[in-house]
Parts: structure tokens; sequence; C-alpha cells
């Protein structure tokens, strides 16, 4: 069974049909700028294209970066303000003359990861965390989604974590590999202290490239921390897709088809 998902973010909007007996696009996905600033009315108008583009007709799941409690964005760090507070998965619904279903994006993309990827099967503490615009997180607990963590807003070296150690943080202040590296070890180090997960679970467009970071956090772990770090480390199975993937896995669990 196909069902449509679209996930937005800070930089971009994209979407696909998923087959959501295998955990994978359906077709290639199709993908616009998110528009800035980013006001509710543009970035619908930029979710239609994108479901229009597949010519689809059915529900729609729907990722937004931020907060989301009955289909209400409650926060939009890194979205325009005018998403604070909004009936979203109205708006959406209305624009698109479809059921919508809306979701926090990185818890999105976990369940996904907790069903096809790579936590498939842990039944303990797993952190999923997007690294993009900002740091998004998904928490789950003996399978279960503990939602809106947004974890990506603690604390790190006086600011945000985000602002220290997401993708774009990375972009603006022109970060190697190495320093980036250790900047997210020291992050994933406050994090287990706090929740001890049994395994990290790492997303968003630079899953990517696990290659050219992941040994670089390990090395970081083992030396400048002064600690083996108890919970592995490993990119995200299904990568940048994971968040369209539960995007469409929350809609087929709010409509019967």
């Amino acid at each position: 069974m196909n069902v449509f998902g679209v996930d937005i973010g800070g930089s971009g909007i994209k979407g696909a049909p998923v087959d959501l007996e295998r955990g994978e696009l359906a077709q290639e996905r199709y993908k616009v700028l998110t528009p800035h600033p980013s006001r509710p009315e543009v970035v619908v108008a930029g979710v239609e294209e994108v479901v229009r583009h597949f010519g689809w007709s059915g529900p729609v799941g729907v990722t937004f970066p931020g907060v989301v409690v009955g289909g209400v964005t409650r926060t939009a760090a890194n979205m325009d303000q005018g998403w604070v507070g909004l009936d979203a998965q109205r708006l959406l619904a209305d624009a698109l003359d479809t059921p919508v279903t809306v979701r926090n994006d990185a818890d999105a993309a976990g369940i996904a990861e907790m069903a096809f990827g790579s936590g498939k099967g842990h039944d303990g503490t797993v952190i999923l965390l997007t690294f993009g615009t900002g740091i998004g997180s998904a928490v789950f607990v003996g399978g279960r989604l503990l939602p809106n963590t947004e974890l990506g807003h603690l604390e790190l070296g006086g600011h945000e974590a985000e602002k220290q150690a997401s993708s774009k943080a990375k972009e603006d202040h022109q970060l190697s590999w190495e320093h980036w590296a250790e900047r997210v070890a020291e992050y994933l180090a406050h994090l287990e202290m706090l929740f001890s997960p049994e395994l990290f679970v790492i997303g968003g467009g630079v899953s990517r490239k696990s290659d050219k970071f992941l040994p670089l956090i390990e090395a970081h772990r083992r030396s400048r921390l002064k600690q083996h770090g108890r919970a592995p480390i490993v990119p995200a199975a299904l990568k940048n897709n994971a968040g369209i993937v539960g995007a469409a896995m929350g809609a087929s669990a709010a409509n019967v088809f």
C-alpha cells in the first residue's frame, strides 16, 4: 500500500508516495526549497506543489520542525513565528482538500527508523538525532516514542546545541569535519549523561556522509572526553528519507483505507 509523505524542513520541502510494506519511497522524491521568510501560506503552497507533482489524491502525512500537539504547531525555532499556535493540520487539509496528519519531523524519522531502519529490534532507550538546519530528536523507550523532545535546544558550551553542532552551524562557522565531530561528540556525551541510551541513530542529510564523521566522533569520545561512549552510534538506514516514510506512516495510522 502506498501513502504520501511530506517532510517540511528549514531548507527544503520534500515528499513522495511511500510503500509502507517495505518502508521505501515508491517513486523518486520531489523537493522544493523552503521559502524565506517561511510564512505558513507560502510553505503550504510548497507542500501543495510537492503533492500535485505526483497527481496524488488521498490522505497525506506531513512533518514539521517543531513541537506538534494535536495537529497544532506549538513552536517554530527555525521557521516563521506565524506557525506558533497554528492549526497546521487543518490549514494543510483545507489547502490539499484531503485528510492530513502532522507530526514533529524528528519523531516521524524516528518512527520510520524504529520500524524499518537502524532502530528495528531495539527495545531499550534509543535516541535518533537529525542534523540539519537545527538538531531534531526522537526518544524511544521500549519501542515507545516520547514525543516532541526537542533535545537540540539543550545548552552546549553556553549556547543551544543546535547553534553549535547542527549541519547549518558547520556551514555557518566553516567547521572542518574534525572540528564539527568534536562538537557532536561533546553533545552526545551530554545526552549519554542525561539519558543513558543504548543506541544513537544519526539522521538528517548529514547521514549520507557518515563515513566522514562517525570515526572522528568515536576518536573524540575515546581521547578528548576521556571515556568510551557506552552507546553505539549508527547512521540512519533510511538516511534523509526517514521523515517522508514516517510522515506516511502517520497518515496510514490515522486513516482507514
